[in-house]
């Protein structure tokens, strides 16, 4: 599959590229040459920077597995995901490292969501009975990291603030609503094609858990100050990082695990997995940069606008597409589109508000795909980028929908 998207991103570019040299633009060619290059410069610099932090993370999660932490936080969500991935045994290390990503991902932990979620790949691979085609288990956990719901997306909030926005916090709850409907439809479309039977009590008792304590949250968020959910959110965030640290070293020691050997030695699996990933990320940062240098994106923002016009329909949310069009592909090029719609059309505008919820509310998709099957080898994604993209298209829909319910 992956093949044939890279073959297909190939053509897209070739096609652009020979459309914009009829409209007598040559400068495209310097600036695809410019991209194959800085493509591969980008995924050298990626994969380097993973070294430390996987190395960092790998190392602690020993700890954790050794020490038992790991089983303890398993011992949580297991009832709830034993269900949606059936083929995982019950008390299999996966359990735990797959509760971690994803809380890390809420909590907006960017820098321990990849490690952690990588950890879980190679778990989960562990079970593959086909090295290099994804099971369900593994699609399933990939798409519900494209989509998970990041309760404080504090970046943007951030970005707003710097651009001079009146109230910086103002699209929390647009956002919230957005990747959350992301979510759902993500779990939804796999759950659809995995049969998974979603109406069981047990899930369906997590999931009224999970709504309380996110109106709850979105309740106690609501009476805070721009400033304070700031405050809040990277006092809870680092608390967390900080206590779950502690725990795995402290009680590894108390347990007489050779806490310092055997961080050495999961520290070591970190740095020859970023390694390891260089080829994967420089294939798909290759494509995209062909895709964004080439004028393809940009194209298909015409064609969107013309169609949107020719139906009559209100086209303010074409202005800030190519932050939702650029995120599956890039997350510093989505944030680079959104500074840019903010600079064009105002921080507070409806443009500058809709490129801050598409970027807070949805993933980069195709990164994450290179990234996580990339560091376990699967080449065969089956339906996982399907799933995935129509969890961030739901994400992209709710947004706009969203925009125009707050900000008319």
């Amino acid at each position: 599959m992956l093949n044939r998207i890279w073959w297909f991103f190939f053509v897209i570019a070739a096609l652009a590229v020979a459309v914009q040299l009829g409209m007598g633009n040559t400068q495209v060619l310097t600036e695809v040459s410019a991209a194959l290059f800085s493509s591969a410069e980008l995924a050298a610099q990626i994969a380097l920077g993973l070294v430390g932090v996987l190395s960092l993370w790998m190392g602690l999660m020993r700890l954790g597995e050794k020490g038992g932490m790991v089983a303890a936080i398993a011992r949580i969500t297991e009832p709830l995901l034993s269900r949606l991935m059936p083929e995982v045994p019950k008390g299999h290390p996966a359990y735990g490292s797959i509760t971690m990503n994803l809380t890390a991902n809420m909590l907006g932990l960017d820098n321990a969501a990849t490690p952690l979620g990588l950890k879980a790949m190679h778990d989960l691979q562990s079970l593959n009975p086909d090295k290099q085609t994804a099971t369900n288990a593994q699609i399933l956990f990939l798409v519900l990291n494209t989509s998970s719901v990041t309760l404080v997306p504090v970046a943007v909030f951030l970005y707003r603030a710097q651009q001079g926005a009146a109230n910086p916090a103002d699209v929390f709850l647009p956002i919230l609503l957005a990747t959350s409907a992301s979510t759902l439809a993500g779990l939804l479309v796999v759950a659809l094609v995995q049969r998974i039977k979603l109406f069981d009590a047990v899930i369906m008792g997590y999931g009224a858990l999970l709504i309380g304590a996110l109106m709850a949250t979105v309740f106690y968020l609501g009476t805070l100050s721009a400033q304070m959910i700031g405050e809040v959110s990277t006092v809870l965030g680092n608390g967390v990082l900080i206590a779950l640290v502690f725990a795995f070293v402290l009680v590894a020691g108390v347990r007489k695990v050779a806490i310092y050997d055997e961080f050495i030695e999961g520290a070591k699996d970190g740095f020859s997995q970023a390694i390891q990933l260089i080829p994967y990320l420089l294939a798909m940062l290759l494509a995209i940069a062909l895709l964004r240098a080439s004028g393809a994106l940009d194209l298909l923002l015409s064609v969107i606008a013309h169609f949107v016009q020719w139906l009559g329909g209100d086209t303010r949310f074409v202005d800030a597409l190519p932050t939702a069009l650029m995120k599956p592909f890039s997350g510093s090029g989505a944030r680079a589109m959104m500074l840019e719609t903010m600079n064009h059309h105002g921080v507070d505008s409806f443009a500058g508000r809709l490129a801050a919820i598409f970027q807070g509310s949805t993933e980069t998709t195709f990164y994450v795909l290179a990234v996580y099957f990339g560091a376990v080898g699967i080449r065969n994604g089956r339906h996982a980028l399907a799933c995935g993209l129509t969890a961030d298209l739901a994400g992209i829909i709710a947004a706009i929908g969203v925009c125009y319910w707050f900000y008319g």
